[in-house]
């Protein structure tokens, strides 16, 4: 059934939020209430002042919502970008300075947006092999918990020069200390393991209007006034195992207002070290990117109203946000996929629904930042653990198994290759080695990167291959055609098709029968499987 056209589709501009203006506003303070903690949250973890992350989500969306190619994703700091603006603040020294040198690769990664956006390269995002990008998400989880479970017991395990030990293996290998000696600061432990069972447990509450309170919220809720009652204060410095655990405040510590903190924090001495600078672009521009444009196809897929997001235009806006919250001090920003689900759950319509959670962060800013300095970094670290859980959950190796043994090793080796080295190589890890499983199942080698495709009237002919390195220019050819006409993909001189274009074709089939259109798939049944698999996105090489 064609479900768009017997919806009515909302309005976009002044007349959407006139006509949208009560469900947007209510969806825009719940994902406030969302936001606010996991924004102050992902600062902390990220080292950058805490108050920062409310910055971006305050600029992702006040500002980027105008702008945006996007209706209904919420932009704003993602845990998904941690590791790297960490690992900047340290390589480029740390603390203050640390930070402001980050932001001035955070302004320049958000101009190539910009330019990748006005060259219309938004579609880069397909290239990209899903089960690598999977694998990518999963280390970053693992690499959020193995500092977060340290924090949550009050334990920050620093090297004995007094340095923070920010390598993941490092902190893998230091969890069987903390867990022996978890209540060494009792108060701390005490709550964050309160909090911990509320981030797990709260979700489990079904239906009424307790199941509309966000998790986070309700950690800050019943972990401000526990911590004040249990008068906690300063974890003192000491030893354990022979590793020096840092003296530092359990709390949240800001103590200055909104007037205070807006105006320009951005350095660009961090061209000084060009090496690391360029790196650090890069991953900022990259991994942002690619985040951003994999939240719009998810958000587009539960869109109500089936509306398609222009992706060139909101990574313009996403980058031109980068921008505005680097040069003011705050995280890189992308369409974030949790705030934006809840958005579309909370019956947000339109753009005004980033808008006002844009507004109502602004508003805690100026009138309740000081509350912000009443909540506890093992709170937080609760909350982040629980979103290390979801990008890392034991589903996902459980998914990537049923789909064929082939994207199960894809997903792990980028895993492996990320926590011992970086995102960067971790994600090109796995495009390599899903490109040598092309070259071992048959796949063509001057097909790998260029589709051979061949249009005859309403036929799309592909020959060679169909996978993820040549989809892009697989896709232009369907592109050539509205959704509401009958096409006709044919495969049957392929050698190869991937699980990236299996997968898109099966999302690109659905796109064709919500506008009233065929897709219709020919040749598969001269496939078969490239492993024991018979899941429905699997790999397939002629038989």
């Amino acid at each position: 059934m064609n479900t768009k056209n017997k919806m009515k589709i909302p309005k976009d501009g002044i007349q959407g939020l006139k006509e949208n203006f009560t469900s947007d506003a209510l969806s825009g303070f719940l994902v406030f209430l969302l936001a606010l903690p996991l924004s102050l949250g992902i600062a902390k973890a990220s080292d950058f002042p805490a108050i920062y992350g409310l910055i971006t989500a305050m600029v992702g969306g006040i500002l980027v919502s105008l702008l945006a190619g996007s209706k209904l994703t919420i932009k704003g700091p993602a845990a998904g970008l941690i590791v790297i603006v960490a690992g900047s603040v340290t390589d480029f020294g740390g603390g203050e300075k640390g930070w402001q040198m980050a932001l001035g690769a955070i302004v320049i990664a958000g101009l190539i947006q910009v330019i990748l956006g006005m060259l219309k390269l938004g579609k880069l995002g397909d290239f990209f092999p899903l089960s690598a990008v999977h694998g990518m998400l999963a280390a970053i989880g693992i690499i959020i918990f193995s500092k977060q479970i340290h924090l949550l017991a009050g334990i920050n395990p620093v090297t004995h020069d007094g340095k923070s030990i920010v390598e993941p293996l490092e902190l893998l290998e230091l969890i069987p200390s903390t867990l022996s000696h978890f209540f060494i600061h009792k108060e701390v432990a005490i709550i964050g393991l309160i909090s911990l069972g509320i981030v797990f447990g709260w979700p489990m509450i079904k239906g009424g209007f307790l199941k509309k309170i966000p998790a986070p919220l309700v950690v800050l809720i019943v972990a401000i006034p526990l911590a004040r009652l249990m008068g906690v204060h300063n974890v003192p410095e000491h030893t354990e195992n022979g590793i020096l655990v840092k003296a530092f405040n359990p709390l949240v510590s800001f103590d200055k207002g909104f007037f205070d903190i807006i105006g320009v924090k951005v350095s660009f001495a961090g061209l000084n070290q060009i090496g690391t600078f360029i790196k650090y672009v890069i991953m900022f521009a990259l991994v942002g990117s690619l985040e951003a444009l994999l939240t719009d196809k998810a958000i587009d897929m539960i869109d109500p109203y089936k509306r398609k997001s222009n992706t060139n235009k909101d990574l313009i806006a996403v980058g031109v946000g980068n921008i505005i919250a680097g040069i003011l001090g705050g995280l890189p920003m992308i369409s974030e996929v949790a705030r934006s689900s809840a958005n579309v759950a909370n019956g947000g319509k339109t753009r005004w629904a980033n808008f006002f959670h844009g507004v109502f962060i602004l508003l805690f800013l100026i009138f309740a930042v000081s509350f912000s300095n009443y909540i506890p970094n093992a709170a937080l670290a609760a909350m982040l653990i629980g979103v290390g859980y979801k990008l890392a959950h034991p589903k996902e190796f459980g998914h990537m198994a049923k789909i064929g043994l082939e994207q199960i090793a894809i997903f792990i080796v980028t895993i492996l290759v990320t926590l011992a080295s970086d995102l960067l190589i971790g994600i090109g890890a796995g495009i390599v080695f899903k490109l040598c499983i092309h070259l071992y199942h048959g796949s063509p080698l001057k097909h790998l990167f260029n589709a051979k495709t061949v249009v005859e009237g309403n036929t799309i002919i592909v020959k060679g291959c169909a996978v993820f390195s040549n989809y892009i220019g697989v896709k232009k050819a369907i592109d050539l055609f509205p959704r509401s006409e009958h096409v006709i993909f044919d495969v049957s001189t392929c050698k190869l098709v991937d699980h990236t274009v299996i997968e898109n074709l099966h999302h690109i089939k659905e796109d064709f029968e919500d506008e009233g259109g065929v897709f219709e798939i020919k040749g598969l049944d001269e496939f078969k499987p490239v492993s024991k698999s018979k899941h429905q996105f699997s790999a397939i090489r002629k038989k």
